[in-house]
C-alpha cells in the first residue's frame, strides 16, 4: 500500500530484455535506501514492483509481460517517480494506492495556470466511472486531485511543488500516463453492482 506521495525521481538506466518480461536497473537518486530490502515494493511510476537487487544506488526490479502490457514508462530509459510501502505506524498524506495501474491515459494539453500548471488528459472510457471531480486519481505514482471532468477527459491542477518533486514537470502533448482510480471508489462499485 502507497499513498500517492512521491518520496524521490528515480532513473531507469537499463532495460533487459528477457524471454516474458524484462529487468529494469534504476538509480534511486535521492530515494531513501536505508529500509530497502530485497522482496520490498516500491511504487515506480505508479506500478507497484519488487525489488530483485540491490547495489549501491541501484534497485532492480523484474516486470512482467503483464504490466509491461498495461503501463507506460517502465520500457526504457528516463526518469520514474519512486514511493515507499507504507508502514502501519506511518502517516497518510495523500490517498490509499496500491500500485495497480488500471489504466493508461494519454495528455491533452499541459499549460500554464497562475503559478501552477493545467494538465489535461484522457482516462480510458472504462475507468470514467470511478473519476469524480475533487476525487483522487493517481497518475504516474502520484496522488492527485481531479478538478473538473467532461467528457472522458479530466482537468488537474499541479502546484509547484508537485511539478518540483515528480516527474510530471516533463509532460507534453500525446504522453502516455499510468493512472490509478480511486481505491474506495472500486470498492463502492463492486458493491453497489453486486449486492
Amino acid at each position: 500500500m502507497f499513498t500517492g506521495l512521491v518520496e524521490a525521481v528515480g532513473t531507469i538506466q537499463r532495460v533487459e530484455r528477457r524471454a516474458k518480461g524484462s529487468r529494469l536497473s534504476v538509480d534511486a537518486g535521492r530515494f531513501p535506501l536505508a529500509r530497502v530490502r530485497i522482496g520490498d515494493s516500491i511504487c515506480v511510476q505508479g506500478a507497484c514492483l519488487t525489488v530483485v537487487g540491490k547495489r549501491r544506488r541501484i534497485l532492480q526490479f523484474d516486470v512482467s509481460e503483464e504490466t509491461l502490457a498495461c503501463t507506460a514508462g517502465l520500457d526504457a530509459r528516463g526518469q520514474v517517480n519512486l514511493e515507499r510501502s507504507l508502514r502501519l505506524a506511518d502517516s497518510l498524506g495523500g490517498h490509499l494506492v496500491t500500485g495497480h495501474v488500471d489504466g493508461v491515459g494519454k495528455v491533452v494539453s499541459f499549460r500554464r495556470s497562475g503559478e501552477s500548471m493545467l494538465l489535461s488528459l484522457t482516462v480510458p472510457k472504462p475507468l470514467m466511472r470511478f473519476v469524480a471531480r475533487k476525487g483522487s486519481l493517481c497518475v504516474d505514482g502520484v496522488s492527485l486531485t481531479v478538478n473538473r471532468v467532461r467528457g472522458s477527459s479530466v482537468d488537474i491542477n499541479l502546484i509547484p511543488h508537485t511539478l518540483e518533486v515528480t516527474t510530471l514537470s516533463r509532460l507534453a502533448p500525446g504522453a502516455r500516463v499510468n493512472l490509478e482510480i480511486d481505491l474506495v471508489a472500486r470498492y463502492v462499485e463492486r458493491m453497489l453492482v453486486h449486492g
